[in-house]
């Protein structure tokens, strides 16, 4: 069981050619008891974006503020606070930061796709 506030999570700066002023923070897993899953805060800071990439399994967004671009499938669709997505297993996706504000977004996926 976890109660606990987002800000006092650890923020891990993700390092890469293809990633650009991305932190994340692991919230919830099984360490806390959620067997299988993970939810993660991600921050993407002005002009910041994840990699364009696909995997076996599938994962939940929710943006929790900020706007910015989730690209899937070779579309771009426009998020802000208050979107939800679900990106399907082996989907080509992308999220970018395309305001001067912080784009935040919760992100859960299953245990394998947070190692």
């Amino acid at each position: 069981m976890i109660v606990a506030q987002e800000k006092d999570a650890l923020r891990i700066k993700l390092e890469g050619d293809a990633v650009k002023n991305v932190y994340k923070k692991v919230l919830v897993s099984p360490r806390e008891g959620w067997e299988g899953y993970v939810m993660r805060l991600f921050d993407l800071e002005a002009e910041g974006y994840t990699p364009k990439h696909s995997h076996p399994w599938p994962h939940i967004n929710y943006i929790v503020r900020g706007k910015g671009i989730l690209h899937l499938d070779g579309v771009d669709h426009e998020v802000e606070a208050g979107s939800y997505a679900y990106v399907p297993e082996n989907a080509l996706h992308q999220f970018s930061n395309r305001g001067g504000e912080l784009f935040s977004m919760i992100c859960i996926v299953p245990e394998e796709g947070d190692k």
